[in-house]
């Protein structure tokens, strides 16, 4: 089964070694010098990396990971967001069952199309909830840098759920009487692929330690009437990506 047949019908495909051990190991490092971790901010990871480390647009550009993407989205593709998530004895979080409903943007834009909202501010940063049609023209990539077992904590999905639209609370909480969930525990170098609109959690670790996850979200298409993705000027790279995979 392709990547794709798989994220089309599961919503999620985890790839074991994804990225080689010489490429986790230079990302992690690379992250390290220029973000802070979640010990000295309490927080549980770090929004806006492209930001703090530009050097990481040209990072995610290799085919290893844009390719992983543009298998998906197609050649255009370009990524929204980038966020760090780095749970550690001291954070040792957890994160209910929901959908990744908003999308980080420039600006707030009046007379936005009908279906945009609510909107909010994350760390300086424009936040709003699109119409689903924009989520599901959407790709997460999750870049694993540290071994993450069924004690670390690990991502909790239910599968097939990214099919059914924005749900609210009372139909999550169907869905999961309905659904076995799926634990992807996953090893350093491995990657998992998901939709926005997939259900999923994860619990605090019962074995805490480090677990740093790289999250980046991609978009083949820009927004409607004025609205910009907060990434912009990300031009696709050549040659295609999708092919050097081939």
């Amino acid at each position: 089964m392709s990547i794709r047949s798989e994220i089309e019908r599961e919503g999620f495909a985890l790839l074991p070694e994804g990225l080689l051990v010489v490429q986790t190991t230079e990302l992690a490092m690379m992250l390290e010098s220029r973000l802070p971790s979640a010990v000295e901010t309490g927080r549980p990871g770090v929004r806006n990396v492209l930001e703090a480390a530009p050097e990481l647009r040209e990072w995610i550009r290799r085919p290893a990971i844009r390719g992983l993407a543009s298998a998906i989205l197609g050649d255009g593709c370009f990524p929204v967001r980038v966020i760090l998530f780095d749970k550690t004895p001291e954070g040792n979080w957890r994160v209910p069952w929901h959908q990744d409903l908003s999308i980080a943007v420039r600006k707030r834009v009046d007379g936005a199309p009908v279906g945009w909202g609510p909107w909010s501010e994350k760390e300086g940063v424009v936040h709003v909830q699109p119409p689903v049609g924009v989520l599901e023209g959407m790709i997460t990539t999750r870049l694993h840098l540290d071994n993450c077992g069924e004690e670390n904590g690990p991502l909790r999905v239910l599968p097939g759920t990214h099919r059914l639209g924005r749900l609210g609370p009372a139909e999550i909480q169907a869905e999961r009487g309905r659904r076995e969930e799926r634990i992807c525990a996953a090893g350093i170098g491995d990657v998992i692929v998901m939709r926005p609109l997939l259900l999923h959690a994860s619990s605090p670790a019962r074995v805490p330690g480090r677990r740093r996850v790289l999250h980046v979200e991609w978009a083949g298409q820009d927004l409607p009437r004025g609205l910009e993705w907060f990434e912009t000027g990300y031009q696709s790279p050549e040659p295609s990506m999708s092919r050097l995979m081939m």
